[in-house]
């Protein structure tokens, strides 16, 4: 893909957890990165996450640190040849009045956004938590994801905030492009939201390549929820956090079956629908 001049060409993957980032990002990487369309999870090495200590110039001993140093490890892991698909799950909120990026490093984004009475029991799952410890989290304005290794660097901190306010500092920003895509329509409306996010690529990057049927079509195929599930099945998935320690949850779990209508406690889905309630109702969330 060609660069315009003096400018980063990222094009973020950005969504609060459990919101089916992985799943966009495993489509793209099977349209953009492969011969055929035909999905392996070895093309997901093609997009990467960010923050993470691969895309880190030196160490942070704090997050405000970490936070610091964000726009400058985009500048400079990141140059202006070639476009750069990042998953991230931070939000667009400042950190301590550090930005997580500009419009100099940003070409553009794609969030999707999901219902979170979904999401919660999702998070569960992955983040081995229960009901409670997951709520309290979606609701926390300064939640986070971070890790610190053995000698204390935190430079993976990601400023995940609440939901609600994950979902409204990229709905409005302004400073560049952003394609919103709900978890729920790439069930629905398969075809026409996948096509929706390559026309917006195409776009962004001033290619405007006709979609190639075929690849296109094989990377739906090969992409699918119950296809990834399969090939987790079969092989593990080195993402998963219960990979890590060697247990058998899976990444992917539920997907699109998991509706909160029969697996959420009551209690639970009465404080998640208060708590959210006009993001909820902006959305056309039931």
């Amino acid at each position: 893909m060609p660069a315009p001049k003096f400018k980063i060409m990222i094009i973020w993957i950005a969504s609060y957890p459990k919101s089916g980032n992985t799943y966009v990002r495993s489509f793209l990487s099977a349209y953009y990165y492969s011969k055929n369309g035909k999905f392996d999870f070895d093309l997901l090495l093609n997009i990467q996450q960010f923050p993470s200590q691969r895309f880190t110039n030196y160490k942070s001993y704090t997050f405000v640190n970490a936070a610091e140093n964000w726009i400058n490890n985009q500048k400079f892991f990141f140059d202006k040849k070639k476009t750069y698909f990042l998953k991230t799950h931070n939000t667009f909120e400042n950190y301590y009045g550090n930005n997580f990026t500009s419009d100099s490093e940003t070409l553009g984004a794609i969030y999707i956004v999901r219902d979170p009475r979904n999401i919660i029991t999702s998070m569960c799952n992955h983040f081995s938590l229960t009901l409670d410890q997951a709520l309290i989290k979606m609701t926390d304005d300064k939640a986070s994801l971070s890790r610190k290794t053995a000698d204390g660097d935190c430079s993976t901190f990601t400023f995940l905030g609440s939901w609600s306010n994950h979902y409204k500092s990229w709905k409005h920003n302004f400073k560049f492009k952003t394609l919103f895509i709900k978890y729920e329509d790439l069930y629905n409306n398969t075809y026409k939201e996948f096509e929706k996010i390559i026309n917006f690529i195409e776009e962004l990057t001033q290619e405007n390549k006709p979609i190639d049927k075929r690849k296109f079509e094989n990377s739906l195929e090969t992409t699918s929820f119950d296809s990834l599930k399969k090939k987790e099945n079969l092989n593990g998935f080195g993402e998963s956090l219960a990979y890590d320690r060697n247990e058998k949850t899976n990444f992917f779990n539920l997907g699109f079956k998991n509706n909160w209508q029969k697996t959420l406690p009551k209690e639970i889905s009465i404080k998640i629908t208060s708590q959210f309630l006009e993001e909820l109702k902006e959305l056309n969330y039931e």
